[in-house]
């Protein structure tokens, strides 16, 4: 019987990526009612020294296949490696970030071994309730409160979306990146270490990578801000954003933006927040002429607090914040700068 919740951990140059240990956390949370041990499974080259962090952040097992075909990403080999791990363990449940690598390689896999993928997902649980578990077996599952409900958006993300796959193993999903919530890390946790062999050959690096060339990144990375002041088509035109970087400068955050500014020309597009952009979860997000069209609201409706400003007293941004500001952004925000650069100076004069 397929047993275990197996999270495809992903790294670069040697180092572990952040979705993977947030998936690791979720599966923990997974865990709670399937009862089965978190497995991540980390392929790399000389990447053992990585393994530790796996179990700090929530793994019971670490799958290890090093290799020198697996330093860096390589479509065949990556898929025939986690083709071989599926065969031989029989997963109940695996996930994979939805990042370049993980979108290229999940669905390769899920043809391989014969099961279904959903994309994008933005939450993960498992069937609790007697319809969710009626449903289960008129699908033909017969093992129990088994199934995983994955919730995406749909139909442009004017819908969300819960399937399942129940039939079929190992059930698996991708996740987008800042979704879930990493566990406490853990220094004093350890656990079971498989070192699995991959008969690799040289047909299978149908690839060759000549260079590869990082990006030399110009801003932070909104995903990793704690404070993120985000415009909308609200702000008026490009230059309004000069007033939000303004106030995120007093509040130590970042500018983000809706697709709107990013369609507009106003603002690039690594500062998009939503189901096309990015998914954050700040301390606090502030939104600023922001209407809440479901497709944004899917991108940051995680963060812990959330105050939104727009003129329209109806606007559905409203239902998602826990504070809510109806006025023209572009009187109140510079008003709010002001008393932010009044405080911060009483501030640091004590």
């Amino acid at each position: 019987m397929s047993k275990g919740i197996f999270v495809v951990v992903e790294q670069r140059s040697g180092k572990v990526q952040n979705v993977g240990l947030e998936l690791i956390g979720e599966a923990t949370r997974l865990k709670e009612d399937l009862k089965d041990d978190v497995v991540a499974v980390l392929l790399g080259d000389k990447i053992e020294g990585e393994v530790a962090k796996l179990f700090q952040y929530g793994a019971d097992k670490v799958i290890l296949i090093d290799s020198e075909y697996l330093k860096e990403y390589v479509t065949e080999p990556y898929t025939k490696a986690l083709t071989q791990v599926c065969k031989e363990y029989d997963p109940e449940i695996m996930l994979f970030g939805a990042s370049s690598i993980g979108r290229d390689v999940a669905p390769r896999l899920a043809s391989r071994v014969k099961t279904g993928l959903v994309a994008d997902c933005t939450s993960l649980r498992m069937a609790k309730t007697d319809e969710e578990v009626a449903k289960e077996e008129a699908m033909g599952c017969t093992d129990g409160k088994r199934a995983l409900l994955m919730t995406r958006p749909a139909f442009g993300g004017n819908i969300m979306a819960t399937l399942m796959c129940p039939r079929t193993k190992p059930q698996m999903a991708t996740v987008r990146p800042g979704v879930m919530r990493r566990a406490e890390k853990d220094l004093t946790k350890t656990g079971e270490v498989i070192k699995m062999t991959v008969d690799f050959t040289a047909a299978d690096m149908n690839v060759e990578i000549v260079e590869v060339v990082k990006e030399s990144k110009k801003h932070a990375d909104i995903t990793e801000a704690k404070v993120l002041v985000s415009g909308g088509r609200g702000i008026g035109n490009a230059q309004g954003f000069d007033l939000l970087k303004e106030c995120a400068d007093q509040l130590g955050g970042e500018i983000a933006s809706s697709r709107a500014c990013v369609d507009a020309g106003w603002i690039e597009n690594a500062r998009q927040v939503g189901q096309t952009g990015k998914t954050v979860r700040p301390e606090l997000y502030l939104a600023c002429g922001i209407s809440g069209a479901i497709q944004h609201v899917a991108g940051m409706e995680s963060s812990e607090l959330v105050i939104s400003i727009n003129k329209n007293d109806t606007a559905a941004i409203f239902n998602v914040s826990d504070l809510g500001i109806v006025g023209d952004v572009k009187v109140i925000l510079p008003k709010l700068t002001e008393a932010l650069k009044k405080f911060n100076a009483e501030k640091n004069a004590n």
